[in-house]
């Protein structure tokens, strides 16, 4: 994968950890809708795929039930828990470097994309990337593959041999498939190895430092 031009990066599990923060808000959602608490490595699964299918997944909750779960989840996510969140050591150097071999970085991320572009603002990322994708906030394009396609859009002189999708989630293997790209599945994140590697990922990584060994 050596002749990339873009580079496609999920967000939560990938370059942020967003672990405590999302695990609040979703704690704070299950209490007002007085529904059972999961365990918090149960909760871990919510990280990564759209929050209503979780809901839903997890708690058999109608559209109109999940709907109202994650109104209550960005009560507290919105205000706080979204900055409950850390950079990813050494992913600001994979970034740097990244760049500096020309390549364009972009986010393509299932939350939605406001809050996607505040975290790019609090941890000073926005010079890094070229382009914030995410979900709309009523919940529609919140499909990782129609996400990624988004965001091919506004790259149109770039052929899809030439970019690659990196994330810790099946979703994210999926959804490169899904628009003909390769993907590098990511260990540090809350994917497994099995996982990835079921999922069809190209390449799979330990740390974001080695991302720079299989794109340089």
């Amino acid at each position: 994968m050596k002749n990339k031009k873009l580079v496609l990066f999920d967000l939560d599990g990938t370059v942020t950890n967003p672990e405590e923060g999302i695990i609040a808000a979703i704690k704070y959602s299950l209490k007002h809708m007085d529904l059972e608490l999961l365990s918090d490595e149960q909760l871990k699964k919510f990280i990564g795929p759209p929050l209503k299918d979780s809901f839903q997944k997890h708690y058999h909750l109608s559209d109109e039930e999940s709907h109202e779960a994650v109104n209550f989840y960005r009560e507290y996510y919105a205000t706080k828990g979204i900055f409950e969140n850390y950079l990813y050591p050494g992913m600001s150097d994979v970034l740097q470097i990244l760049l500096e071999k020309g390549l364009l970085l972009g986010i393509a991320t299932s939350k939605p994309e406001k809050y996607a572009k505040q975290i790019m603002t609090y941890f000073n990322l926005e010079t890094y990337f070229a382009g914030v994708f995410g979900s709309k906030m009523d919940g529609t394009r919140s499909q990782k593959a129609e996400v990624i396609s988004y965001a091919l859009t506004h790259f149109p002189a770039i052929e899809k041999e030439e970019v690659v999708m990196i994330g810790d989630r099946e979703y994210d293997i999926l959804g490169a498939k899904k628009n003909g790209l390769k993907s590098i599945g990511v260990l540090y994140g809350f994917g497994s190895r099995d996982e990835l590697e079921q999922a069809g990922a190209t390449a799979i990584v330990d740390a974001p430092r080695e991302i720079i060994n299989v794109l340089i």
